[in-house]
């Protein structure tokens, strides 16, 4: 049991972090900024097209497609957290980027789950350009796919140098006597 608590710990205070600020900042927009309003800091209004802070709900999936879709969207994320927390164990220590990975994940589906589940809705707030308007969760969803697949990468590319290596160092390896009585043996025979 220790073990087990011990293996998960930092694994929840992390995602608990992305929460929190997740949660934390949509009550902000919530109770601050009115349904569609839009918020920039005195002084920054000449950032409004191309970065703005929009109160915005959404009961569907990302970019708004499959709207009214909260309960598909809240079983599939329960399923997404349970699956993570299941095999987080399971990876390796040395893994960081895919631990790190599973935490962001886990959490913006956590967060936005939270949402659906107490509001109904998901509340959306940072506006960019004409992309669409997403949360603190969505883009701790977007970034851990970000580090899982520089992680993959990094992997293979340290893989294939440490082939790059072994091959080198076997072809530059100096001749073993043996090898070179089998292979006189195998002149003479030619011959």
């Amino acid at each position: 049991m220790k073990r087990t608590f011990l293996t998960y710990l930092p694994f929840v205070l992390f995602a608990s972090l992305i929460i929190a600020l997740d949660q934390w900042t949509k009550w902000l927009v919530r109770e601050n900024i009115p349904f569609g309003g839009t918020w920039l800091p005195e002084g920054w209004e000449w950032l409004s097209p191309y970065a703005r802070i929009v109160h915005w709900q959404n009961s569907g999936a990302a970019f708004g497609i499959f709207q009214n879709g909260n309960v598909v969207f809240s079983v599939l994320a329960a399923v997404v957290i349970i699956v993570i927390f299941y095999y987080y164990p399971q990876v390796d220590p040395a893994d960081w980027s895919l631990r790190i990975a599973m935490g962001m994940q886990m959490a913006g589906a956590a967060g936005n789950l939270i949402d659906r589940l107490m509001h109904q809705e998901v509340t959306d707030f940072i506006s960019v350009w004409t992309f669409a308007v997403f949360n603190v969760a969505d883009a701790s969803i977007t970034v851990g796919v970000a580090v899982l697949l520089l992680g993959v990468w990094l992997r293979e590319r340290a893989e294939r140098r440490e082939q790059l290596k072994e091959s080198g160092e076997q072809s530059s390896a100096p001749n073993d006597p043996s090898s070179e009585t089998s292979q006189s043996s195998t002149k003479d025979s030619v011959q």
